[in-house]
């Protein structure tokens, strides 16, 4: 059976834009696999922020246009971290392709998970680096480009044990009492700041919530599903776009109200 040849490259990275970086791997792309479009997802990531990128990708990965992910936010790189290739669901949803750093890994298993993988080490699809620290040239487009073109994973690099693969870096909730211990996942450029928190789990602590943040004093949070419930100036809890709760207040920055940030612990507490 033939490898599947495929249309879309869905770029994600901490690149920025105020270098030539993105624009390179566009050109590696294309000189390759001019057939491909490539699609930026966002360049304008935290440098080295794995587990903020992480994120981001777990986020958008349902979305994206069938084909290839390819997801470069690498302070590994040049060492003796692994450049993969990862096929997820049989191949069907597609290959993702990065350093083996946690990046990929909550992406992975938005797809299904990770059904076969290989270690990108054949010099003959990729470039010959002047030097080791731009891996996204030199490695992960060069594979990118040749897998759209049809070549097969295997050719790439030698499998890999899936299990050994860095693994996601999501935190997960905790129970303490009747309260639940959750952190900030993400905060948007409103302010709006997602919880690592499923809606079904503060769903026993009622619709109006105490909030917890540090030795701060205990804020309270109207449960609502629209920001418009929400007076000027008042928290509350929503169910947001990808489907978490969301400390956010109305036509105004919680983040910057309440002192939230990424890696912040919430802790939410029923009333009464």
């Amino acid at each position: 059976m033939s490898a599947p040849r495929y249309e879309t490259v869905s770029f994600l990275s901490d690149y920025g834009h105020a270098d030539e970086f993105v624009g390179v791997v566009h050109s590696v792309i294309r000189s390759i696999a001019p057939h491909v479009t490539v699609i930026d997802l966002v360049h304008d990531l935290a440098p080295f922020d794995v587990r903020g990128a992480s994120l981001a990708l777990s986020r958008t990965v349902q979305y994206v246009a069938p084909g290839i992910v390819l997801a470069v936010v690498d302070p590994g790189v040049g060492t003796s971290r692994r450049a993969i290739a990862a096929e997820v669901g049989d191949g069907g949803e597609g290959v993702l392709i990065g350093p083996d750093n946690g990046l990929l890994g909550p992406a992975a298993l938005m797809c299904g998970g990770v059904t076969r993988a290989v270690e990108l080490t054949n010099p003959a699809y990729q470039l010959v680096p002047p030097g080791p620290t731009f891996a996204g040239r030199d490695v992960f487009a060069p594979a990118a480009a040749h897998l759209a073109r049809g070549v097969a994973i295997t050719e790439l690099g030698p499998e890999i044990d899936t299990h050994t693969l860095v693994p996601s870096l999501i935190p997960l909730t905790r129970a303490e009492g009747d309260a639940l211990v959750g952190e900030v996942l993400w905060v948007d450029r409103y302010g709006n700041c997602q919880l690592n928190v499923d809606p079904g789990e503060a769903a026993p602590l009622g619709d109006v919530v105490g909030v917890r943040i540090g030795d701060e004093p205990r804020r309270s949070a109207r449960r609502v599903h629209t920001f418009g419930e929400l007076r000027t100036g008042q928290v509350g809890l929503l169910v947001d776009s990808y489907g978490l709760l969301a400390v956010v207040m109305p036509q105004a920055s919680a983040a910057e109200a309440l002192g939230l940030e990424p890696g912040t612990t919430v802790r939410l507490e029923p009333l009464g």
